[in-house]
């Protein structure tokens, strides 16, 4: 390991994701890449990917300072960059969406553009510049592309149209039961919120896909959620972030019927234990213990089908709960 290596004092990486890195034995390395990659502007292969897309993935914080994830569609065209610093977004969230008012003038922002039919993605984290009542500018902090692994292939049609918000009712629960939970066992997909301050005092929002064979996120019996997090590209945002602020959000989607599952609460990073060693594939975990948790019915839009060969070749090659615990009880004699 690299741990000892030092890194300059402008390194493009905060002390949460030096830490992980640096226990990869990677810190060196990812000095290097950061500098090459992290870019303050859109590149044109970026900007020409946006228009594309019939969604993005939001993550923002309240104004509690919840950390909130969601997802805003509409028509291919509605995401452009007039200029390699902007990206416009010609939509706003849903009155009923949880992570709204984290779309105020002047908020830090998280953006993740994916398109699922081809595993392509863009991350993107700047800050809100309202335009308007139905759209805003992001001005642009840090853009960079992202790894394809553990994205299941996918197709989208729109169910109706995008500027019509869902009429069915919003449901909250104090725990995980019922359809949120459903939705739980059966995801492949999901998408992250989280955030850092950095030591200008301004706040970094960033929101980050994770997949894997379904069910990879078990609900534990504390109404926790446990997740294995298999080998990436050594940015380590997501939990850098949270090692530096555990405040984070979880957003599942039912791709069949446009259900958005929205949780929030406090992420903790697990670097060492058994059930680390019994999921294949795995380097770490992620505990989520929620504090709200809100069901929106129909909130999306789209809806997507999936190929029959359309799991990610990653995801295959990663392992199940069911198999953790059975070499849990087999090898280190957990109940």
């Amino acid at each position: 390991m690299d741990g000892n290596v030092p890194v300059a004092a402008d390194s493009p990486w905060h002390q949460g994701e030096l830490a992980l890195q640096r226990r990869a034995g990677a810190a060196e390395r990812m000095d290097v890449v950061g500098r090459r990659v992290l870019r303050d502007h859109l590149i044109e292969q970026h900007r020409d990917f946006y228009p594309l897309l019939p969604f993005i993935v939001v993550g923002a914080a309240d104004r509690a300072g919840e950390i909130w994830a969601t997802i805003l569609a509409g028509r291919p065209g509605f995401l452009h960059s007039p200029e390699p610093h902007t990206l416009h977004v010609a939509a706003m969230a849903d009155p009923a969406d949880p992570a709204a008012s984290g779309l105020e003038d002047g908020a830090a922002i998280g953006l993740l553009g994916i398109e699922l039919h081809t595993r392509r993605r863009n991350r993107l984290n700047g800050t809100v510049r309202r335009t308007g009542p139905d759209a805003f500018d992001v001005e642009v902090g840090e853009s960079f592309g992202n790894c394809p692994r553990y994205i299941r292939l996918r197709d989208f049609s729109f169910a109706r149209d995008p500027a019509a918000a869902s009429t069915l009712p919003v449901r909250r629960f104090d725990r995980i039961e019922g359809p949120a939970a459903t939705l739980i066992a059966g995801a492949e997909t999901l998408f992250i919120a989280s955030s850092v301050v950095g030591a200008d005092g301004h706040r970094q929002v960033d929101v980050s896909h994770r997949g894997g064979r379904p069910g990879f996120v078990a609900v534990q019996d504390d109404g926790s959620l446990l997740m294995p997090d298999f080998a990436g590209n050594l940015f380590f945002n997501t939990l850098g972030n949270i090692l530096v602020d555990p405040r984070c959000g979880f957003t599942f989607v039912d791709f069949a019927t446009g259900d958005l599952l929205q949780l929030s609460g406090d992420g903790e990073v697990i670097l060492e234990g058994p059930e680390i060693v019994a999921f294949e594939g795995a380097e770490q975990l992620l505990r989520f213990r929620p504090r709200q948790i809100v069901l929106r019915p129909g909130a999306l839009p789209l809806r997507w089908h999936s190929p029959e060969d359309g799991t990610s070749p990653h995801a295959l090659a990663t392992g199940s709960w069911d198999e953790a615990r059975a070499l849990l009880k087999t090898v280190f004699r957990q109940p």
